[in-house]
């Protein structure tokens, strides 16, 4: 089984606003990495005397390949934001995690559907790859962005927005959402229910049948989305957003049997329990205690588990639990069918049983 690590080449840095910028990334041997629309990729970078992980959705498409470029945001107090920004220069090699994330959108050229997308401040970078992509390989289909974002100075994309709307002047509509505008606009304010409702109407959009929807940005502003889209009766299977986790084709076929992974507490205690893992075709035993998570066992002892976020948000760690109980401080990361699968996220989770195994990849 081939290593989940890769080292690539800082190619070119874009300047996107005064505190966001794109780092472009090729692999040393122009190798293309493959990848779907809306993926994220984990950088792996050495900030003082520590390896530190960070996951960055791609704004790329597999079109522009080799190279994958992430859009990286300036966060006050950011340890690693500030570094990629500060210190990273052209020439300049990362360590990184192949791409991950369920939250993409597969392209085929007979489709012909409309893309409807919502997403504040950085969260437009997953869905500008979708969005180029779209455009790019289904010529049927049509996208809608409505976007948020604080002026017209803090806008990531802007420029190449405006350029892919005068290409594909009947296929790609932006509306521009400013809650705190320089200058007179004509959508005021935070994205909102009302406001969503108002501008679907208007475009028409409202009540089709041949839509997707995804979403990414701030909590707030994906629960406004997701009312306005439950005004709409939208069925739940045409809704995507960031920490979405859908069961792919493998995870249905059948398979072992597995274990129980819980999000509240059913009274049993965590207590120290000898846990195995099986991953690249090796098992690992290992003790965790009750102050620690799985993941943070394992790297304890040196095992090099894939992991990213660390908050059970992105789903680098994800395993299956084939036998035992687990326990998980934080569920948003995956669906609850997943869960009733046995599908558990290490970075979280905590071993109830002596007999736990899990299997990632």
């Amino acid at each position: 089984m081939s290593s989940p690590y890769l080292n690539l080449k800082v190619v070119d840095i874009t300047h996107e606003t005064a505190d966001a910028a794109t780092i472009h990334f090729e692999h040393p041997d122009k190798q293309n990495i493959t990848y779907k629309p809306g993926q994220f990729l984990t950088l792996i970078l050495p900030i003082d005397g520590k390896e530190v992980r960070r996951s960055y959705s791609l704004c790329s498409t597999p079109a522009e390949a080799p190279r994958l470029s992430v859009t990286v945001k300036r966060v006050a107090g950011g340890l690693v934001s500030n570094y990629m920004l500060d210190t990273l220069q052209v020439g300049q090699e990362v360590r990184v995690m192949e791409p991950l994330g369920n939250f993409c959108l597969t392209c085929a050229p007979t489709n012909q559907r409309q893309v409807l997308l919502f997403g504040a401040g950085s969260g437009i970078t997953p869905l500008m790859s979708i969005l180029k992509a779209v455009l790019r390989e289904e010529p049927g289909s049509k996208v809608t962005l409505l976007y948020g974002n604080r002026n017209e100075h803090s806008v990531i994309f802007k420029e190449q927005l405006q350029q892919l709307q005068a290409s594909n002047p009947e296929r790609l509509h932006v509306e521009y959402i400013y809650s705190q505008p320089a200058y007179d606009c004509e959508h005021r304010g935070r994205m909102n229910q009302s406001m969503i409702l108002r501008i679907l109407e208007r475009l028409r959009l409202a009540r089709i049948d041949n839509a997707v929807y995804y979403m990414c940005g701030p909590a707030g502003m994906m629960e406004e989305v997701r009312h306005a889209l439950d005004v709409l009766h939208v069925p739940a299977d045409r809704i995507y957003r960031e920490s979405f986790v859908s069961s792919s084709a493998q995870d249905k076929q059948e398979g072992p049997q597995h274990g129980t992974v819980l999000s509240a507490d059913d009274g049993s205690e965590v207590s120290t329990q000898t846990v195995k893992v099986i991953y690249e075709g090796a098992e690992y035993s290992f003790t965790v205690e009750p102050d620690q998570t799985i993941l943070e066992a394992a790297l304890e002892q040196n095992i090099d588990l894939p992991y990213s976020c660390q908050a059970g948000l992105c789903t680098a760690c994800r395993g299956k639990c084939l036998s035992g109980k687990v326990y998980l401080d934080e569920s948003d990361g995956l669906s609850e069918a997943e869960m009733e699968e046995g599908y558990t996220l290490n970075c979280v989770g905590h071993p109830l049983t002596p007999d736990v195994v899990i299997e990632i990849g």
